[in-house]
This record gives structure tokens, sequence and C-alpha cells, in this order.
């Protein structure tokens, strides 16, 4: 799962994602209503954490601009005013779900997994079968048969991305899209470093290795 956080205090954002990155996210972060406006507008986020008070453009109007586009990306709107009025209007702009800092990081990652399994029921089954596997992407489980595979957070994220095309050649670029961020700047390999921990994990005939294009998750 995507994810954009749009939050001018860089402190609050970078700890924000660096938690999340840990849950297993891909995490994008910009401090400007105007940026965040133009990336989330672009498609490609599965939520979209969203401060009111943003230099440029704020929250308000930001989520307004992406609801009249028809843009239907869940919003959990950040504030630190809490009246009733303020939380009306966040919601009445198109809003998710609201919440006033200062917030539990806890209850912050509860809401976002919340409004990942509405929108998941919305669209499609949150759970993903793939002949023998059993990926529950809204508890983050995976099983072949009766047994569990215990995987760390990144290793169900890029299988979760195989998942999601299972039988289709998935590019190392996409992987990386989406299982780290448009900021990473590391080695492009560790792609193959995560999908050879799966196979060691799953079988090593469960991902094949398309030279020259990506990986495919085997579906029988």
């Amino acid at each position: 799962m995507r994810l954009l956080i749009v939050e001018d205090e860089k402190r609050l954002a970078v700890s924000l994602a660096k938690g999340l990155t840990a849950e297993g996210f891909a995490v994008d972060v910009v401090h400007d209503g105007l940026e965040g406006l133009h990336l989330a507008g672009q498609g490609g986020y599965d939520l979209v954490v969203l401060d009111i008070m943003l230099p440029g453009m704020n929250g308000y109007r930001v989520c307004a601009a992406l609801r009249a586009a028809g843009h239907e990306v869940p919003i959990l709107m950040l504030t630190a005013k809490d009246g009733e009025y303020d939380e009306a209007e966040g919601l009445d702009t198109g809003a998710d779900d609201y919440l006033t800092k200062p917030f539990s990081y806890v209850v912050l990652v509860a809401r976002v997994r919340a409004l990942l399994r509405r929108r998941s029921r919305g669209s499609a089954s949150p759970v993903l079968t793939v002949g023998p596997l059993r990926l529950d992407t809204a508890a983050r489980r995976v099983h072949r048969g009766e047994d569990e595979i215990t995987l760390t957070a990144k290793e169900f994220a890029v299988l979760e991305q195989l998942a999601l095309r299972a039988g289709e050649v998935v590019s190392k670029a996409d992987i990386l899209e989406h299982v780290w961020d448009f900021a990473y700047d590391g080695d492009p390999n560790i792609v193959e470093v995560y999908v050879s921990t799966l196979r060691r994990k799953l079988g090593a005939a469960s991902i094949v290795t398309v030279r020259g294009a990506g990986y495919r998750l085997e579906t029988r």
C-alpha cells in the first residue's frame, strides 16, 4: 500500500513516515498543499494523510479539489483544531476521517488500517488467494494451506505486489515504486534480496525471474 503524507511540520512528517514505513507501507512526504494536490491528483496512492494548516493551499481546499476532480482516495485529515465545526468542515469537503493533534501514533495506524479495509471491502476482497497461498492484506498474514508463513513487513509488501498481479510479470521498478518510495536512492537490487528471501520461505519455484523484465508469482 502506498501512502502520501501532506504535513508542513517536518519533524512530525518524518516521524510518521518512519513509523508507517516500518509497518510495511510505502510512504511519500510533501510539506506544501499545492504539491500535495499535484501528487495526489496523479493517482497511485491508497490513502492520503492530510494536514489542514498548510502553506500554498490548506487541507480543506486540497481535499475539496481532489473530490471535485473525481478522486476517491481515502483521506485522513490531521489538525491542531479541535472544534466540532472544524471537524464538520473537514468531513463536508470529502475527508473520510479526522484526527486532532496531539494524537496517539497507535490510533493513527489503526485509523489508516480501518480506512484501507473499508476501501478494500468496497472494491475487492482483502484476501488474495494465489495457488496454495492465502494473503490477508488487512491482517498482513500469509498462509500456505493450514500453515502460517512468518514474513517481515517489507517481505509481505513485496509479496503483495506480486500477488496483486499473480501470473503476470511485475518489474523491479514497479516493486520499488510501491514498496519503497519516490525518494529511495539506494541499490535497486534490494528487490532481488527480498525476492530471494521469499523464495526461501515460500518455495524456490513460487517466484520466477523473467530476465530483463521482472518477477512472476506462479498461480499453480
